[in-house]
């Protein structure tokens, strides 16, 4: 099996209502099995002030998040700045450009999607989503955000639960942090 058949993660992160919350589901599979139901693929990092997560292959995960708490502390907390240094190095360095993998970092300030291919996007409606379920997620809280009274970590849980309902490759034991 290639790369390629290496599915898995639902990421939704939102700023609702001076709220900030990110989400994951805990599936990980491989080609048409089901490795793992809880893998926790989001965490705080910085002092507890940065959310991150993740979507692609773990090990590459955990090596970007190592390289971008890094930059966190090398720029003092610049979400931004730590953000493109690592966009820029992801997509520069021999060994990190093979990594597969994206990730999302919010602050309450900001929020960024980042890619191995350079990109670093700043989503213009304060919701990102990445992984197999990441569409279906951002769809389901796009709704949510204009017409219902829910907060942000609610909006987080139920577009969750939804994309679990529709993506094979997601499911309902949910990571949900807030800052």
């Amino acid at each position: 099996m290639s790369m390629n058949d290496f599915r898995s993660t639902t990421i939704l992160g939102i700023r609702h209502n001076n709220k900030t919350a990110m989400g994951g589901d805990g599936q990980v599979s491989f080609g048409n099995a089901v490795l793992k139901n809880k893998a926790r693929k989001i965490r705080k990092i910085y002092d507890g002030s940065v959310l991150a997560g993740f979507a692609g292959a773990s090990a590459d995960a955990f090596t970007l998040f190592e390289r971008f708490e890094q930059r966190l502390e090398q720029y003092n907390g610049n979400l931004s700045r730590a953000a493109v240094e690592l966009a820029k190095e992801w997509r520069t360095d021999r060994f990190l450009r093979r990594l597969e993998a994206q990730l999302v970092v919010m602050s309450q300030d900001n929020m960024f999607l980042i890619s191995g291919t350079g990109d670093v996007i700043e989503p213009d409606d304060d919701i990102v989503a990445i992984g197999s379920g990441g569409t279906f997620a951002m769809a389901a809280a796009t709704a949510l955000v204009e017409h219902s009274k829910l907060n942000a970590r609610q909006i987080v849980e139920e577009s969750l639960q939804i994309a679990a309902r529709i993506c094979i490759y997601t499911n309902s034991h949910l990571t949900i942090e807030e800052i």
